[in-house]
């Protein structure tokens, strides 16, 4: 691994040491959400980007930081480390191991590195210029997304219908009713499957830099693509299309980019 690739794993590791005791125990949690719905944030989510942050302010102090919960730091700088303490926290909250720790490196405005964590079961999925891999423990495994040439062969996945907008959700029903099967509630972790090889598509809508930018260089690194629903890099409108074989991007682009923004 580069010095980098083995700088994130020990950043996960450490997201893992604080997060995974909250994990069905005592956590502390506020609604965020206001009007918008239910929004949670929790002691746990603070305080394993707190921890991140150290350890990258002891290391690398001239490096960047954007982070779900406590913002930007040198967002310009060339190298940007870019954080989501816990993504799924619904399911964090909810006793699920579907919660993953997100942790991203850009590099002169190209995201490098790429790590999708799940401390529970005990999983880091790791891609970058080594490749991509799943280090379980000890052992380090490559991992790659699978062939599937149409989409009434795939099995995809969104974490929740309801938060697409209508013509999203019109789009999203029509990719669905022409793949084989679909799964729901999986956050990031479906992005580690479509990297490993179990999933073959992923859309979702409305995601934050910090909820997409790890998936990026785990998935690429594993052979897969990563666009926004234009069919173009991922991006502030938030829309993403993950698959693990190119020829799956284009089928399902025809009813995605009806209501793409």
């Amino acid at each position: 691994m580069t010095e980098y690739e083995l700088f994130a794993v020990e950043l996960a590791r450490e997201a893992a040491r604080v997060s995974l005791p909250y994990f069905r125990g005592a956590c502390e949690q506020v609604d965020k959400g206001g009007a918008d719905g239910f929004d949670p944030v929790t002691e746990a989510d603070r305080e394993a980007e707190a921890a991140i942050r150290r350890l990258i302010a002891d290391r690398y102090p001239e490096h960047g930081v954007i982070g779900e919960e406590y913002g930007e730091d040198r967002p310009d700088a060339e190298h940007v480390w870019i954080l989501d303490p816990i993504d799924g926290t619904r399911a964090f909250i909810a006793g699920l191991p579907l919660w993953t720790n997100l942790i991203a490196l850009r590099t002169a405005d190209r995201l490098a590195i790429g790590l999708i964590g799940q401390p529970y079961l005990d999983e880091i999925f790791l891609g970058g210029p080594s490749g991509a891999r799943l280090l379980r423990g000890r052992a380090e495994t490559p991992i790659a997304v699978r062939s599937c040439a149409h989409l009434n062969e795939a099995l995809i996945a969104t974490t929740d219908p309801d938060l697409f907008t209508g013509a999203e959700l019109g789009a999203w029903t029509q990719v669905r009713a022409a793949a084989r099967l679909a799964r729901l509630g999986c956050d990031a972790y479906a992005y580690a499957m479509l990297a490993a090889g179990r999933i073959d598509l992923v859309a979702e809508s409305a995601l934050k830099i910090w909820d997409w930018s790890a998936l990026v260089p785990v998935i690429e690194a594993a052979g897969g693509q990563v666009t926004n629903w234009r069919g173009e890099g991922p991006d502030a409108g938030g829309q993403i299309l993950a698959v693990g074989d190119a020829r799956l991007r284009d089928q399902a682009l025809v009813a995605l980019r009806r209501a793409a923004n």
